[in-house]
Formats: C-alpha cells, sequence, structure tokens
C-alpha cells in the first residue's frame, strides 16, 4: 500500500510541476508598479477565463490531492 500510494505521490509532483509550469504568465511592467512593488494591482484583479481558469483549477486540485497524499503517506510511515 506505501509503495503504491509513494508511486502515485511521485507522479503527481510531476503533474503539479508541469502544471505550474503551464499557467500563463502575468506580466506587469509599468513604471508605477515597480515603484510600488504591484499594490495597485491589489484590487484590480480579473476573473480567469479559458485556458487560464482550466490551469488554475487543475493546479488547485492536484495541489489539494497532493497534501492530503502526503499526510497519509506521514500517517502510514509512522504506524
Amino acid at each position: 500500500m506505501y509503495n503504491l500510494l509513494l508511486t502515485i505521490f511521485l507522479i503527481l509532483c510531476v503533474v503539479i510541476i508541469a502544471c505550474v509550469m503551464m499557467q500563463p504568465a502575468k506580466n506587469n511592467n509599468d513604471a508605477m508598479s515597480a515603484l510600488t512593488g504591484g499594490a495597485g494591482d491589489l484590487f484590480s484583479r480579473r476573473k480567469a477565463r479559458g485556458f487560464e481558469a482550466v490551469m488554475q483549477i487543475t493546479t488547485t486540485i492536484c495541489g489539494a490531492i497532493f497534501f492530503i497524499l502526503a499526510l497519509t503517506l506521514i500517517y502510514i510511515s509512522s504506524h
């Protein structure tokens, strides 16, 4: 059981890396962003659409599964 979960965990690690790398970059190259560190964009959030939304949802789901699987592996290895 432990080996199967560990294999799934390692595959999930690669999937999470791919999901994060595939997300589109958010470039803020204006002068005000350089001075304020992007604080002006804090309240100007827009809703993600299309591919960006799919990648955000996929990354969130994979992250949650990663966390649960990590806790499960810790529990199994301690008993």
